[in-house]
């Protein structure tokens, strides 16, 4: 027999040991390697999936597009972790969840509680929006727009009247008066400009409380970039002659771990701000960056209990290094983190991949993913934090601080 034929013969007889070798370890996976055995077993597991999808695409009796249901494969297995704080994010949501927060309007907060009687109680007036240009400010009543009479429209009647495509004009009848006799008689007319508004993350004003001027800085979440504007807000008041800081995170859910060192920091001088504990994450101590302002500046944070994370984590630090009175009541309770994870498919995994704990090695969930206790504040307001009664509370609270 010649040299080639014995190499052919070797090589099918090798082919035949390794096609019998499948068949018996494909009826006995317990008796491979471990190493073999699990990545095979991986390896099938996922091969079922993908074979589900498959057919549901081929054989359902409508048509459905197989990333659809890749997408809703994913979202399942998300959700079967039981994690109310772990998502996953389609492409589009992603590409939404990165982009800054935006609409097309004329730039205010208003009130939808006072429109089904009235019209549109503006709360609050962007900085440098089309509204803040034309005039208008918090306590006036839009009353009608382009004629159209307010009184008595839903909510979301209302404001859509407003909305438009930017560049368009929208003539608004404006009540400014005050105690409540808000009537059509009482409007001026004002014409305003749509835009593309990008909301406020941070809004700041003075307040004078006992003849003592304060500064409030608003933080709405903490998204990139955050912190510089929370700077500038507070470098503003102080410039203003503000004697002391409010700093309200009521309603914030909060955001970015980065962002509550750097927020913090501006006004921790030194020493721990988080520290962030994973099971695949190394344990990480996030330390005050330095450039604060004076301590010998009095604080008070004002929180409520949908502040959450991020907010949790500046305002468990203010506490802990007793550099600010907390007022308001106890927070939402959130005791871990979560990070964005992108796919290959344009999506993103947003999961719980870690706890934290304060300067003092509190832990303010409930264990786990649970609903913990928050952070307790030393001066409570039970009822009223969310309104109007609650900032006079913080203020009458940081006014006696001021020295």
């Amino acid at each position: 027999m010649s040299r080639q034929r014995q190499q052919s013969l070797i090589a099918v007889l090798a082919a035949l040991v390794l096609v019998l070798a499948g068949v018996w370890w494909g009826g006995h996976p317990e008796d491979l390697p471990s190493f073999l055995r699990s990545g095979l077993v991986a390896k099938s597991q996922t091969a079922v999936v993908d074979e589900a999808i498959q057919r549901i695409a081929h054989d359902y009796y409508r048509p459905i597009s197989v990333s659809k249901l890749s997408s809703a494969s994913i979202a399942g297995v998300v959700a079967s972790l039981d994690d109310r704080f772990s998502h996953y994010l389609s492409p589009s949501e992603f590409r939404e969840f990165v982009s800054p927060p935006h609409f097309t309007g004329i730039g205010v907060d208003v009130d939808p509680q006072l429109a089904v009687n009235h019209g549109l109680l503006i709360e609050r007036v962007f900085n440098a929006s089309p509204a803040a240009r034309a005039g208008l400010k918090a306590g006036d009543l839009i009353v009608a727009v382009d004629g159209h009479k307010l009184e008595r429209l839903t909510p979301e009647t209302a404001t859509s009247l407003i909305r438009g495509d930017p560049g368009t004009n929208v003539k608004l009848s404006v009540d400014s008066s005050a105690g409540g006799g808000h009537r059509l008689a009482n409007a001026r007319q004002v014409s305003v400009m749509r835009a593309v508004v990008i909301a406020p993350v941070v809004e700041s004003a003075t307040r004078t409380v006992h003849g003592i001027k304060l500064g409030v800085v608003a933080l709405a979440s903490f998204s990139p970039g955050a912190h510089a504007e929370v700077r500038e807000g507070v470098e503003h008041d102080l410039r203003q002659g503000a004697r002391g800081l409010v700093l309200d995170l009521r309603s914030n859910g909060g955001g970015l771990v980065e962002e509550a060192q750097l927020i913090a920091s501006i006004f921790i001088p030194k020493g721990v701000i988080v520290t962030t504990r994973g099971r695949t994450q190394p344990t990480q101590v996030l330390v005050a960056t330095g450039g604060a302002i004076s301590t010998a500046i009095p604080m008070v944070v004002l929180v409520d209990a949908d502040t959450a994370s991020s907010a949790e984590i500046v305002t468990a630090a203010l506490q802990d290094h007793h550099r600010a009175t907390v007022v308001g009541t106890h927070t939402f309770g959130k005791g871990v983190y979560q990070e964005e994870q992108p796919l290959s498919n344009g999506g993103a995994l947003d999961i719980t991949v870690g706890e934290f704990f304060t300067p003092d090695g509190r832990n303010l969930g409930g264990g786990g993913v649970k609903q913990g206790a928050g952070v307790i504040p030393e001066v409570l307001v039970p009822n009223g934090v969310d309104s109007e009664h609650g900032l006079n509370v913080a203020l009458d609270t940081l006014a006696a601080k001021v020295k």
